[in-house]
Formats: structure tokens, C-alpha cells, sequence
């Protein structure tokens, strides 16, 4: 075999010899003088061999002058000693390692992001240490202020949770106490109108035992309310628990119920099979126990009364539909249908409180849900709702 000729490359298959470039001095300073980092070699004693364009434009020196230096000439002790440290770390590892080091500037401290790594003499002895540094000041900044007002915002928060959580308790106690205040006298009313109904009756003629039974009436649609207010209470306050809910057997359910309630009744039930919701079970079955419970109320007298209860899946949201073809009502009074006491019927056409809407809003919103509303007078209304939390854009189609 013949012998390699002196500086020739090692043959790799076709691939034509290359030269090598010889690199000068000069050269490789012009390199590191024109890059934006900070670039420094020191010895292994820690004086200054040399520094490049950015480090004297940064720290306001001249190269010439601070070869042979240390950073304890140039720099206040802490840091010059974190300087030190580090540059000690990469001799003893003997490979480039990375570190944040702080140094001044104009406008107060700086923060660099520095790889530093030894120089390797030809016994293969480390001689210096060579580092290069970039500024991230702005970055560090922008990420104390982040950190600075997501701790505000957070404090915020908990003082606004702790304002809340008082105006709850509060009120709580409020709707607990009027509750107790109010169905005292309520069952006095109550009872003593059933002493007049089965005691006296017969000294009462027509148009009196019409006022008792209006007397009864509106004693028990007061009792209702009440119930109604104690239950918007508890869908604010009460614990929320997530897991995966039977929609249709719970229609089903309460189908059933209404069927058992109002056997005369005929109404055709279209309930799809299947669905299921991600929520809270007790609040999710509030929330179809008064949309169904309305398209029950609101198709009676309807020749062929239907409901139907069917689910969608919306840019991966689950919706789901209660629809009748009962009274319904005017969509320019829609904005109304969710706030307590709120009626877009008359009581002597259907009865109800007029708080079952506004208990199935305070639900949907607090699974982090939406709620929509259609309807027209006379041809049925449909209730559309989801669970699930959503990008604040999104509406349910």
C-alpha cells in the first residue's frame, strides 16, 4: 500500500479532497468581534486574556487594559466571586457547562445565560477557561413582570373569592332564615284553611269555598317558591363533582314521574338513547327536571304534544336539546327567560314560580356551560345546553 502523503484527507469514496482553510489570528478575533455575545477567555488563575468587542462596549473597557486583570479588579466581590466559582466548575468538569451569571449595566443589573469550558493544552491539561455569554435581561424582566402580576391577579383572586365567599354564607343565611320566617305562618294558613275546608264547609256557600281554594292555592304556590329559592340557593353554593351521567336514563325518569303525576296526559316521548354528560349528576338531573318538567307543562291542551331530548357533539362540545311543540313564546322577550321571578306566561295559563330557568342557568354556568333559548309563539320552544367549558367565542348553533 502506498503511503499517505502528508496532509492529504482520508479517502471517502468519490468525495474530491478539500483543503483546509488556515484560520489567523485576526481572523478569528474579527469572528467573535462582530457576534452580540460577550465572549472572554481567562487562565486558569482567573486574569483576563482576552475580550471581545461586545465585552468592552458592555462593561465600558478597554481589552488592553484588562488583560491580565481579574474580575476582583474589575467587578464588586459577590459577583466576582460568582464569576470565579463558575469558571473553576468548568476546569473541574473538563466540558462546557452553563450557568445564569449576573453582571451590571447601565440601567442597573443584567442577567446572562453564559456556556463556559476549558481549553486544552497539547499534554491535554486545561489552561484556560473560554466564556460565552448572552444578555437575557429583557426576557428576565418580562418574565418578572409576568410572575409580578399573575401574583397580584392571583392575590386578587383570593381576596375576590374570600368577598364571595362571605356575600354567600350571607345570603345563605339570609334565604335559610326567611325560609324559617316565612313557612311559619305559611303552615298556620295552611292548616287552618284545611280546618275551614273539611269543618266548615257547609256553613260556607259557593263563592266562599271559592275564596278558600283560592286561600289554598296560593298558600301552596308560596310554599313552591320558597322550595324554589332554597333550591337557587344550593346550586350556587353546593360542592360540584364531574363524572360521567346518564342523560337519557335520567330523562327517562323523569318522564316517568310527570306520567305518574298526570296519567291523563298524552304525550308522545322521543328520548335518544345514549347520551351521556360529563358533570355533576344531582344538578345535571335539576337541569333536565325543569326543561323537560316545562315542555311538559307547556304543551298541555296541545292536540299531539311532543317532546323530544336528543344531543349533538359541536366543535367536540356535547349540546343537548329539549324540544316541544307547546305554547312557546316571543323571542324578543328571550333576554328575560333566565332571571328569577320572570314570567313569559301568565299564572292563570301555567302555573310555576318563574325561578326553574333561572336555577338551570346558575347550573349550566357553573359547569362552565351555555345555555340557548328558541321559540315562537304558539309553535314550541328549544332549550339547547352544554356542559363542558369552551372557548370564550363559541356558541352553541
Amino acid at each position: 500500500m502506498a503511503n499517505a502523503k502528508v496532509g492529504a484527507r482520508p479517502e471517502r469514496g468519490s468525495e474530491p479532497d478539500r483543503p483546509l482553510v488556515a484560520v489567523g489570528q485576526d481572523q478569528l478575533m474579527a469572528l467573535i468581534d462582530h457576534t452580540s455575545a460577550v465572549i472572554y477567555m481567562r487562565d486558569r488563575d482567573g486574569r483576563y486574556l482576552l475580550a471581545n468587542r461586545q465585552y468592552e462596549r458592555l462593561f465600558n473597557v478597554r481589552r488592553e487594559e484588562i488583560v491580565g486583570l481579574t474580575d476582583h479588579d474589575l467587578f464588586p466581590a459577590a459577583i466576582a466571586d460568582e464569576f470565579r466559582s463558575n469558571d473553576l466548575a468548568a476546569f473541574a468538569r473538563g466540558v462546557p457547562v452553563q450557568m445564569e451569571e449576573i453582571a451590571p449595566g447601565d440601567d442597573g443589573l443584567h442577567t446572562y445565560i453564559t456556556v463556559k469550558f476549558p481549553l486544552m493544552d497539547a499534554a491535554g491539561s486545561p489552561y484556560a477557561v473560554c466564556g460565552i455569554s448572552t444578555d437575557i435581561t429583557d426576557r428576565k424582566r418580562a418574565e418578572d413582570e409576568v410572575r409580578r402580576l399573575y401574583a397580584e391577579l392571583e392575590m386578587r383572586v383570593r381576596e375576590r373569592t374570600a368577598e364571595l365567599e362571605a356575600s354567600t354564607r350571607e345570603l345563605d343565611a339570609f334565604a335559610y332564615s326567611v325560609s324559617h320566617d316565612l313557612r311559619a305562618p305559611l303552615r298556620s294558613l295552611e292548616g287552618f284553611s284545611q280546618i275551614l275546608g273539611e269543618d266548615y264547609a257547609d256553613l260556607l256557600d259557593q263563592q266562599g269555598r271559592e275564596y278558600l281554594g283560592r286561600i289554598q292555592a296560593n298558600a301552596a304556590r308560596m310554599a313552591q317558591i320558597i322550595d324554589d329559592l332554597l333550591h337557587l340557593s344550593r346550586t350556587t353554593r353546593a360542592e360540584l363533582r364531574r363524572e360521567p351521567t346518564d342523560v337519557s336514563a335520567l330523562v327517562e325518569m323523569i318522564v316517568g314521574e310527570l306520567r305518574d303525576a298526570d296519567p291523563g296526559r298524552a304525550v308522545k316521548i322521543d328520548i335518544e338513547a345514549g347520551l351521556v354528560a360529563d358533570g355533576d349528576p344531582h344538578l345535571i338531573r335539576l337541569v333536565l327536571q325543569n326543561l323537560v318538567g316545562n315542555a311538559w307543562k307547556f304543551t298541555a291542551g296541545r292536540d299531539g304534544a311532543i317532546i323530544q331530548v336528543t344531543g349533538v357533539r359541536q366543535d367536540g362540545v356535547d349540546v343537548f336539546s329539549i324540544c316541544d311543540n307547546g305554547a312557546g313564546f316571543d323571542m324578543r322577550y328571550a333576554h328575560k327567560l333566565f332571571d328569577p321571578f320572570q314570567r313569559l306566561h301568565s299564572a292563570s295559563e301555567f302555573e310555576g314560580s318563574g325561578i326553574g330557568l333561572a336555577i338551570v342557568h346558575r347550573i349550566v354556568a357553573r359547569h362552565g356551560g351555555r345555555i340557548r333559548a328558541e321559540g315562537s309563539p304558539g309553535s314550541g320552544a328549544t332549550f339547547r345546553f352544554s356542559l363542558t367549558p369552551a372557548p370564550p367565542d363559541w356558541e352553541i348553533r
